[in-house]
């Protein structure tokens, strides 16, 4: 069977997947293929619903994925696991109803990490779908299918990937992942704001848990816990693997490395330890690897992953290592300013140089291209964005000048704001050096008001001639990649307001293989 028919039949049997009964995995050390043999009775010792928050995979290579879960009856509740830590087997298999397991094992989930499961299976073949799920006292969790990365010397096929971010849950339901799951997306790109740290709304479309912002690690794990449910977010984590990176909500709203929003209010002290809390608790729900486990208020998020030779994607962290944000022209131009930090920007640049690939992704949490406030003379900038560290990012320019085939991939704007990438910004005459789309959000900002929105943004297009499209309809971004270009399709739900609103593509546009910048098709 082709990866693609198996895809396609998993869509359909999905239903059929997750209510599979359950079969014995091998022991840890037994074979990992094989005949699977019947379940045997067993006294649960633990809570029923272990698997409320579902399952997800991420960070795909050629011989492996993360695959994850957590164990968490009391979803909102701290997670209502005893305090000890519990066995859990895991299966990989060829196949839906797993005839055909060819990984499997078993680890432990601890309470120090909220009895979270992140297990790195290797071994795999390359380019091809497989079927997970674990197993813990008796209870088995729901199915999930994930895929593999090409061959690392695969030079030709395609690369379907989803671009997301920005997904609030008291300003709407996240509908577009249903319309994602029906796309088949090989993988998920997701650029931040997973979470928001908002307190509750009692005006809120669905408000948020708890009586205020989180500070605390059962804080954090009951917000991550709750937008966890929502089902079309389940569905399309556990319909392909996730590469993600955070921004500013999964903590606090445009931090700046140590330093709060509101340095006034939360010592350094506190907020060191509101990052503790905040970091672990993203580890915690999130398909990473152990090198993603944090140190204290630290964690490791910048990293590089291969499709073959057709794409290398640079995911990026633009929170932890910036200089806190500008709040002059003068300052946003300073050479002090920093976005990555020297370590980060050395390792991206060395990444860029040295690339084998066709398609040189970067995965951004905030965007690149320049964003003119002001029509008219003069200039009026979005400091928290790379308007903000103009040095760094016009060396970051004229790197992807040198790179082939260079693509932004960027969150945060809460619209579509699809651009050329200059080399110089403050030279109409520069040179295209790349492209970059700054994806619509999942739920943020809600149903815009479309005409108030374009009252205030289509005054500003023509001092911003790079930008190619700007809409604010909520949805995400579909990439297909082929070494002879990119064709991406802007994909907007009518409402978020209400679950299973109609999709549709609001715009396609194109980047063609050795042409810099992007075309609306």
């Amino acid at each position: 069977m082709s990866p693609g028919t198996a895809r396609r039949r998993f869509l359909t049997a999905g239903a059929a997947a997750v209510s599979v009964a359950a079969v014995g995995a091998p022991a840890a050390g037994a074979p990992a293929a094989g005949r699977s043999t019947a379940a045997r009775p067993v006294a649960r010792t633990l809570p029923s619903g272990l698997f409320t928050l579902g399952v997800a995979s991420g960070d795909p290579l050629p011989d492996g994925v993360v695959l994850w879960t957590r164990l968490a009856p009391d979803p909102l509740g701290g997670g209502g696991m005893p305090d000890r830590p519990v066995d859990v087997e895991w299966q990989v298999a060829l196949d839906a109803r797993f005839r055909s397991v060819v990984r499997s094992g078993r680890t432990r989930a601890v309470p120090a990490y909220g009895h979270s499961v992140h297990v790195d299976v290797r071994g795999l073949a390359p380019h091809r779908d497989y079927w997970y799920r674990f197993r813990a006292d008796g209870q088995l969790s729901p199915t999930g299918r994930t895929r593999t990365a090409p061959h690392p010397l695969a030079a030709g096929g395609r690369l379907r990937l989803a671009l997301a971010s920005c997904q609030n849950w008291q300003q709407g339901f996240f509908t577009a992942y249903a319309d994602m799951a029906a796309q088949d997306p090989d993988a998920v790109l997701f650029t931040g704001d997973y979470i928001y740290e908002a307190a509750p709304s009692a005006t809120a479309l669905r408000p948020h848990e708890g009586a205020g912002e989180p500070v605390a690690l059962e804080q954090y794990r009951n917000r991550h816990a709750q937008y966890r449910t929502d089902p079309d977010l389940a569905r399309m984590h556990a319909s392909a693997p996730w590469i993600v990176t955070f921004d500013d909500h999964e903590v606090d709203n445009d931090f700046a490395g140590a330093i709060p929003q509101d340095p006034d209010r939360q010592s350094p002290e506190t907020f060191a330890a509101r990052l503790t809390a905040a970091y672990q608790a993203y580890y915690e729900h999130m398909p990473v690897r152990a090198t993603a486990v944090p140190s204290g208020p630290h964690i490791r998020m910048h990293r590089r992953l291969e499709f073959g030779r057709l794409a290398r994607l640079s995911v990026l962290d633009t929170r932890q290592y910036r200089s806190d944000q500008a709040t002059t022209q003068e300052g946003a131009q300073s050479p002090l300013m920093t976005m990555l930090g020297a370590e980060q920007r050395d390792w991206l640049v060395a990444g860029l140089r040295r690339s084998p690939a066709r398609w040189n992704l970067i995965g951004s949490q905030i965007m690149m291209a320049e964003t003119d406030l002001l029509p008219g003379t003069g200039k009026r900038w979005y400091y928290d964005a790379w308007d903000g560290y103009q040095v760094e990012r016009n060396a970051l320019l004229g790197e992807l000048a040198a790179t082939r085939n260079p693509v932004v991939l960027t969150g945060d704007r809460h619209l579509t704001m699809i651009s050329d990438l200059k080399r110089d910004f403050a030279d109409p005459g520069s040179a295209v050096v790349g492209a970059e789309f700054v994806g619509c959000s999942i739920s943020s900002n809600g149903d815009q008001d479309q005409a108030a929105f374009h009252a205030e943004w289509d005054p500003r297009m023509g001092d911003n001639p790079h930008w190619k499209l700007v809409d604010a309809h909520r949805g995400y971004h579909l990439f297909d990649i082929t070494p002879e270009g990119v064709d991406a399709r802007v994909r907007v739900v009518e409402t978020v307001r209400t679950p299973g609103a109609a999709a549709r593509t609001q715009a396609r546009l194109r980047v063609e293989d050795g042409r810099p910048g992007v075309h609306l098709v």
